[in-house]
């Protein structure tokens, strides 16, 4: 039974996500403050978080950095703000999904459910000797699921690393965003291709010399991305 995490601080919400998803067989803890959820977020292993950005102590965004800087277990963000910028903003710290209040709960169960099958299909089973990518200067460890640049070790997200790991895989082949929204979240878009586009972005700013001029992931404008060989 995967151990989930929700920090919520309306009540009411918290309850009735718990309720679906311990109906799913989840077993779920609840925080109802950012402080108190932060600390049991960096202390106990969650195989996943539900995270409210709006706290009244700190938050979402806050807890999302300090819960980045050594873990990268999946994180769920919910809001009320249906702002692309704050979407843009989350995506870019490193959570794996963004859900805008109202919602279903069935659609939250089955969004859960897609970021544990894929997290746990990554995780598991590895085999001893590491598999390597190395293309100019690029080196991608999938087994160990590091990335250097020029033999310096940059660090990925979970979702950064399957999207610059799936692109490198499949060069010269172009995707649309609704493809690779597809292909690495596992679920339809739904318009929400925004996803896409904040991680590539912020691939390469790691990856890249000149994000103007990109030596590895390359716009076709109007249609979508291809990695460079």
């Amino acid at each position: 039974m995967s151990n989930l995490l929700i920090i919520e601080d309306e009540v009411s919400i918290a309850e009735l996500e718990k309720d679906y998803l311990e109906l799913s067989d989840f077993n779920v803890t609840v925080e109802h403050t950012g402080n108190k959820g932060l600390e049991r977020a960096l202390k106990e292993d969650f195989k996943l978080i539900i995270l409210d950005i709006m706290l009244p102590d700190i938050d979402g965004f806050e807890i999302l950095s300090k819960i980045r800087e050594i873990k990268n277990t999946p994180v769920l963000l919910v809001s009320a703000k249906k702002d692309d910028i704050d979407k843009i903003r989350g995506l870019g710290l490193g959570a794996d999904d963004y859900i805008t209040k109202p919602f279903s709960p069935s659609e939250l169960v089955a969004r859960v459910k897609a970021h544990l099958s894929r997290y746990e299909r990554l995780t598991a089973g590895r085999e001893n000797t590491n598999e390597i990518i190395e293309i100019r200067g690029l080196k991608i460890d999938k087994t160990a699921r590091r990335v250097w640049v020029n033999g310096e070790e940059k660090n990925f997200t979970t979702k950064e690393f399957d999207l610059l790991t799936f692109l490198a895989q499949n060069p010269n082949h172009v995707y649309s965003k609704d493809e690779l929204f597809r292909k690495i979240w596992e679920m339809e878009s739904v318009g929400d291709i925004a996803t896409v586009t904040v991680h590539i972005k912020k691939i390469r700013e790691k990856i890249e010399f000149d994000t103007s001029n990109p030596q590895y992931i390359e716009t076709i404008w109007g249609v979508g991305y291809r990695f460079k060989v």
